[in-house]
């Protein structure tokens, strides 16, 4: 299905391949940096690769043109207040391209990916990893708390602990709802749960505690719709 490949190639082109130092630079040069054309570069040659078809090579360069221009008005309309909403704006108006392309074709052609189940779950394991974090982060942004010292606490944690901690329960949640296992759903939201929260509520600090509890919610929840939807 050529919407299958489309969503798998802009998901690796806009999350998975493309670091933070890329998304800072376009930022703060906007339509001066270079990242944000090799960026657009990545996505029509990933698309290209996974639509592998030379007849087809109108689609990537429809994809790359389009995704330069919403990326482009995204980086020169966004400020501070408003970056949640052209984060969310931009991501819609990538997928309706892709509607738009994928409706055009009424029969999908047969490439080198045959096996459309397996294309499915990849999809849905990207989604669940980088993507994931970034739609959590941005939607919590404004409920960020500052942490304050506690005497005898432990404040300091690993770099990037949390996001990576987020991305192996939602695969693991996927994995055990894939395998039709959802009592280990429970024992993840449990073994969170006397880990994670029982710190919290050592620290006394509650608006870091819903902060996490939410956070953990939204990651969950993704994890299992996720999987509902795939199977």
């Amino acid at each position: 299905m050529i919407f299958t490949k489309l969503i798998l190639a802009h998901l690796l082109g806009d999350f998975i391949l493309q670091p933070n130092s890329w998304v800072a630079d376009k930022e703060n040069r906007k339509l001066k940096s270079r990242y944000l054309y090799l960026h657009v570069l990545i996505h029509t040659a990933l698309t290209f690769i996974f639509l592998w078809n030379l007849q087809l090579w109108w689609v990537a360069a429809l994809v790359g043109i389009s995704h330069f221009i919403i990326d482009a008005a995204k980086l020169i309309f966004q400020n501070i207040k408003t970056k949640k909403r052209w984060f969310f704006i931009d991501q819609v108006l990538h997928i309706l391209v892709i509607l738009v392309v994928s409706f055009y074709f009424k029969e999908f052609d047969v490439t080198i990916f045959e096996n459309q189940e397996f294309l499915k779950i990849v999809m849905a394991v990207l989604f669940l990893t980088t993507p994931s974090s970034i739609i959590i982060k941005i939607l919590l942004s404004s409920w960020t708390p500052v942490a304050e010292a506690q005497n005898n606490i432990q404040t300091e944690s690993l770099t990037s602990a949390g996001k990576y901690i987020g991305i192996l329960e939602r695969l693991l949640v996927f994995i055990f709802i894939l395998v039709n296992h959802w009592e280990g759903v429970g024992f993840m939201v449990a073994a969170k749960s006397v880990f994670r929260f029982s710190d919290l509520a050592q620290a006394k600090q509650r608006k870091l505690t819903e902060y996490v509890l939410v956070g953990t919610l939204l990651s969950f929840g993704m994890a299992v719709l996720t999987g509902i939807l795939i199977k």
